[in-house]
């Protein structure tokens, strides 16, 4: 679903992504962690086709994204879908304009057929009812949850998460988690998740990438990652709250 080869991104004369390559299959959902700076972000927006690399190649469904034809993107487009951190809401929409943006701009259904689909994907976040509020009126886990199902309209194979539940409060938190966990099983889509938040990543996520200076020193599965000795890694876990994540 996707494949990053050899992606490096320098700005300057600085690095921020040296030489990266992975894979994300259907039904895995990815974390990509790592220190503030590290490069995280900055590799979502390559692989979500917002930023190009300076070298390397990036492709999703198996298109080179920066190297194909407008159509081909535009495809690519509609079955990728993106939560980022600060939701990144119109302020000028209201909830239904604003899960309906993207649908109304890229497809050719009906009045009636966008208002089903709007109700369908507010409901699946649990803000059903919520259509007519503006941004304004939301709290932020709602804003979270408006976000995610405007990325959710148009029915992706493909979902980035941008440090989904950063600022949140820990039951809100655990809300957005358990979105993700149920929306990569109820539509076995790749996912990628930025973030910080171990225990968040542990609930979450089926494998851990973690980058260090836009290198990636560590890739496995969650548990060999509790595991490691590498300083760099200790010290994020060291660092995180005391919790049980053998249950999660």
């Amino acid at each position: 679903m996707i494949r990053v080869s050899g992606v490096s991104v320098r700005f300057g004369e600085r690095t921020v992504i040296d030489d990266v390559s992975l894979n994300v299959e259907e039904g895995e959902t990815v974390a990509i962690m790592g220190a503030s700076g590290g490069g995280k972000t900055t590799l979502l927006r390559v692989m979500s086709g917002l930023l190009v690399p300076t070298s390397g190649t990036v492709e999703l469904f198996e298109i080179d994204i920066n190297n194909c034809s407008p159509q081909e993107l535009e495809t690519v487009r509609l079955r990728t879908g993106i939560l980022f951190q600060g939701a990144a809401l119109f302020d000028y929409l209201n909830v239904f304009d604003n899960v309906s943006f993207g649908v109304i701009r890229h497809t050719k259904l009906s009045k009636k057929e966008v208002e089903e689909l709007v109700s369908e994907r507010l409901k699946r976040v649990g803000l059903d009812g919520t259509e007519t509020l503006m941004p304004s009126e939301l709290s932020g886990g709602m804003k979270k949850r408006v976000g995610l199902a405007r990325a959710l309209a148009t029915d992706p194979a493909i979902l980035f998460y941008d440090e989904p539940t950063s600022g949140l409060d820990p039951i809100t938190a655990y809300s957005i988690d358990s979105l993700i966990v149920d929306l990569a099983k109820s539509t076995a889509s790749a996912s990628v998740v930025i973030s910080h938040d171990l225990h968040s990543v542990m609930r979450v996520c089926s494998r851990v990438v973690f980058l260090w200076e836009g290198k990636v020193i560590a890739d496995g599965q969650p548990q060999e990652f509790l595991k490691s000795t590498d300083p760099r890694i200790r010290e994020l876990i060291d660092k995180s709250e005391a919790i049980d994540f053998s249950t999660t």
